[in-house]
C-alpha cells in the first residue's frame, strides 16, 4: 500500500467556492489539521468559481442591511439607489418559479434562510462584496434601479473571490495540495478514519482523512459524460470554466461509496457564449466576459434567420442559464444577437466591447444579413423578413398602449402582441423596433457552465447518503456542483455560489464535529446531538 501521505482531521476535494467555504468553516468549528486537495495545477486555482461573475443571492431587509459588508457605496450614492427588500419567501418563490416546483424542500429552505448569514459570514473572512451596479442596476430617471432579485456581487468576480478565499486560508493555516488527483476512498479498517487514495504526478500516496468533505465539481468538462446524461449535442457545447470538472469525485462517490445519485442529472446551467471562443477551456483573463447575455434589449435569431425564444418572457437572471440549451438545439447550435443603436449603450462594455467579441455592423439590416451570411448565416432573407415582421408587431401594440414606457429595470410590458398583430413568438417585455442605424450583431453559441445532476445529502449537514441505506455515512460530506436536488432546468442567478457557501459552511462545521468526536472518543450520538443543539442563530451558520 502507498505510504501515508498525511494525516487530517477533515480533506476537502476541490477549490471552488464550496470547498473553500468548507475549509473555512471546518477551521474555524475547530478541526485541527484541514487539508485542500485539487488535481488541477496551481494556476488553475479556483474550478468553476474563478469564472463566474461572482453573484451571490441572498435575502435581505433592504440597503441598510447590506451596507456594512459592501465596499464600493458612497453615502452621497446610497441616497440614490433603490433596492427593495428581498425575503425569504421571495426567494423561495423564484426558486421554485424556475426550477419548475421540483427543488428538494430542505435543501431548498436550507439555502434561502441561510443565505444572508452566510454572506456575512464571508464577509467576515475577507470577502471583499460589491453591489453589482455594472450587471444588476440600470439608472433610470436618475435613480439606480436594482432588479432581478440579485445585487449582490464579489469585487472582481471569480478572480477576486478566489484571491480572498485563499488569503483566507493561508491565515487559518490550511494546507492545499495542487496536483493531487483523487482516485479512491475507504473506510480504513482499524480506525474511524477514511483512507482517500490520491496520486501526485506519476505516485501514488494515501491521506488519512477522519472526515471528508468531496467539492470536486459536476462533469460539465467532459465530453463523454455531457452527451451521456443531458443527450445527443451537448458533446459540442463549449466548456466556459475549468477543463478539470470531468466528474471524478462523483464516479468516486457512487461506485466506491455507495452514494446516491440526486437531481437532474440531464440538466445543467448554460448560457448565449462567444461562438468564437475555445471550445474544451474557459479562458482565465476573458473569464466570465465571453457570456453574452444582452438579449433581453434585442433579439436571437438562429442560421435559418429565425427567432427561437421569447428575448423577454422574464428578467435575465431567470432566462441566461437556460436559454444557452436553446441555442444548443438550434442548426450548427448557433444563433445570431442582434441590436440597433438606440440599444448598444445599454450592453454590458465587459461582454460586448470590440476588444472581447467580434462586432458584425451595418447601416441597413440587409447589409447586416449579408455579413452574417459569411459568418454562418443561411437564410440572409429570412433573417430580415423576422426583424421587420417583428418591428411591425412592436408598432402595432406601441399604437394600442401608447402610455406604455420602456423600463429595462422591470418587467415593462412592451410587448409584440395586440390584437392588431401577434407574433407566433412574442417578445413579452423590453420591445422596441430596430430602426436605428447603425446595427449591431455577434455569433453566439451554447457555453455549459455546471451540471446539476449529483448527489443526495443530509439537508442538516450536508453528509453524504448511501444508496442502499438510505443512511447518512459518518465523516462523508458532498457540497458544490457535487450536490443534487437544487436546481432543475434552471435556476435564479447568482443561487448557485450561494448553495455552494451555505452547505460548504454547514459541511465544514459538521466534519470537524466529526473529527473532534472521533479524536475526544465521544460517541457518534453525542456528535449528532451537538448539531442539533445550535441555537437558532446559529443553526443557519
Amino acid at each position: 500500500m502507498p505510504a501515508i501521505f498525511r494525516k487530517v482531521d477533515v480533506l476537502i476535494v476541490g477549490s471552488g467556492n464550496a470547498g473553500f467555504a468548507s475549509a473555512l468553516s471546518a477551521s474555524e468549528a475547530g478541526a485541527q489539521r484541514v487539508m485542500l486537495i485539487d488535481k488541477c495545477p496551481e494556476e488553475w486555482a479556483g474550478g468553476n468559481t474563478y469564472f463566474t461573475a461572482g453573484a451571490y443571492r441572498t435575502t435581505h431587509a433592504g440597503l441598510g442591511d447590506l451596507l456594512p459588508i459592501i465596499r464600493n457605496v458612497a453615502p452621497q450614492q446610497a441616497e440614490r439607489i433603490d433596492l427593495a427588500p428581498y425575503t425569504a419567501q421571495d426567494f423561495m418563490a423564484d426558486l421554485d418559479k424556475v426550477c419548475m416546483g421540483r427543488s428538494d424542500p430542505a435543501l431548498a429552505k436550507a439555502l434561502v434562510e441561510d443565505s444572508n448569514s452566510t454572506v456575512k459570514w464571508l464577509a467576515s473572512h475577507g470577502i471583499r462584496f460589491h453591489l453589482s451596479f455594472n450587471r444588476q442596476a440600470y439608472e433610470v430617471d436618475g435613480r439606480l434601479k436594482f432588479w432581478g432579485g440579485l445585487c449582490l456581487k464579489t469585487e472582481d468576480g471569480g478572480k477576486s473571490l478566489i484571491a480572498d478565499y485563499r488569503a483566507a486560508t493561508e491565515r487559518c493555516k490550511i494546507e492545499i495540495s495542487w496536483s493531487t488527483t483523487l482516485v479512491g476512498i475507504r473506510q480504513d479498517p482499524h480506525s474511524e478514519n477514511h483512507l482517500v487514495s490520491v496520486k501526485i504526478g506519476d505516485k501514488a500516496y494515501v491521506i488519512q482523512a477522519t472526515a471528508v468533505i468531496l467539492a470536486a465539481g459536476g462533469f460539465e468538462a467532459n465530453a463523454r459524460m455531457r452527451s451521456q446524461f443531458l443527450g445527443p449535442g451537448w458533446d459540442l457545447a463549449k466548456v466556459r470554466g475549468t477543463p478539470y470538472n470531468t466528474g471524478d469525485g462523483l464516479e468516486v462517490a457512487i461506485h466506491q461509496l455507495g452514494a446516491q445519485p440526486f437531481g437532474n442529472w440531464s440538466g445543467c446551467h448554460s448560457v448565449a457564449w462567444d461562438a468564437n471562443a475555445d471550445a474544451d477551456t474557459g479562458d482565465r483573463n476573458a473569464s466570465n466576459e465571453y457570456t453574452k447575455s444582452g438579449y433581453p434589449l434585442g433579439l436571437m435569431l438562429n442560421i435559418d434567420g429565425r427567432r427561437f425564444v421569447d428575448e423577454g418572457i422574464d428578467l435575465r437572471n431567470y432566462t441566461y442559464a437556460k436559454f444557452g440549451r436553446a441555442i444548443l438545439q438550434q442548426p450548427e447550435h448557433l444563433a445570431f444577437q442582434v441590436w440597433d443603436s438606440q440599444m448598444k449603450p445599454w450592453l454590458r462594455s465587459e461582454e460586448y466591447r470590440e476588444e472581447r467579441v467580434e462586432h458584425i455592423t451595418a447601416e441597413t439590416l440587409e447589409e447586416l444579413a449579408e455579413k452574417c451570411g459569411h459568418r454562418g448565416l443561411r437564410d440572409k432573407e429570412a433573417f430580415v423578413r423576422t426583424i421587420k415582421e417583428y418591428n411591425q408587431a412592436v408598432y402595432a401594440h406601441r399604437r394600442e398602449n401608447l402610455s406604455a414606457k420602456w423600463d429595462p429595470a422591470i418587467m415593462d410590458g412592451l410587448s409584440t402582441q395586440s390584437s392588431q398583430k401577434e407574433l407566433a413568438i412574442a417578445k413579452s417585455n423590453w420591445a422596441l423596433p430596430l430602426k436605428k442605424a447603425p446595427y449591431l450583431a455577434v455569433k453566439v453559441t451554447c457555453g455549459i457552465t455546471f451540471t446539476f445532476g449529483g448527489l443526495k445529502v443530509d439537508p442538516q449537514t450536508a453528509q453524504l447518503i448511501n444508496a442502499s441505506t438510505g443512511r447518512p455515512m459518518p465523516g462523508i460530506f458532498c457540497v458544490g456542483e457535487m450536490l443534487g436536488g437544487l436546481f432543475y432546468s434552471n435556476y435564479p442567478g447568482g443561487s448557485g455560489l450561494t448553495s455552494g457557501a451555505v452547505f460548504g459552511r454547514r459541511a465544514g462545521k459538521a466534519a470537524s464535529a466529526h473529527a473532534v468526536c472521533a479524536r475526544t472518543g465521544r460517541s457518534q450520538q453525542s456528535e449528532s446531538d451537538e448539531l442539533f443543539r445550535m441555537t437558532p442563530s446559529t443553526s443557519k451558520l
